[in-house]
């Protein structure tokens, strides 16, 4: 297990539903990331890993390191994708739609990057399957700031 993408067994013994962030910026990957693991509150969390911008450090989504994150972070229990922007989406699209590119059971969440990926975080840590663990990320949409 790499300690980018860290994570132990779920509560129960189950393995955990792994999460991948991708962003058009490693920086901002990353950043939430360690964001979503500081206030998810320590313990053993569920495998998180980044995955931004394009492999000789500029900004933009590739398809390759996609696959790498979703790949160390994957345990058997699913992969939940979420996504900064438009052409991010269109990239784990492609990557769903051929099959075989992504772990099964891989799922593209329709949630924000930030609020979601600290719910996802949390929700799989406490041992949420990957339905539990989308329901949480998209919830984070009704997340008031006022």
């Amino acid at each position: 297990m790499s300690a980018a993408a860290g994570g132990a067994a779920a509560p129960g013994g189950s393995a955990p539903v792994g999460i991948v962030l991708v962003s058009h910026s490693a920086a901002v990957a990353t950043a939430v990331t360690e964001l979503a693991r500081g206030l998810a509150g320590g313990g053993d969390l569920a495998p998180i890993a980044p995955a931004g911008g394009t492999p000789d450090g500029g900004l933009g989504t590739s398809s390759e390191l996609i696959r790498q994150a979703a790949k160390a972070v994957d345990r058997g229990a699913g992969v939940a994708i979420l996504v900064d922007l438009g052409s991010a989406v269109l990239t784990v699209k492609a990557l769903l739609a051929e099959g075989d590119e992504l772990p099964e059971d891989s799922r593209l969440l329709d949630a924000p990057f930030v609020e979601g990926a600290v719910a996802a975080l949390v929700t799989a840590s406490a041992g949420g399957d990957l339905g539990a663990v989308a329901a949480a990320a998209s919830e984070a949409y009704a997340y008031r700031k006022e």
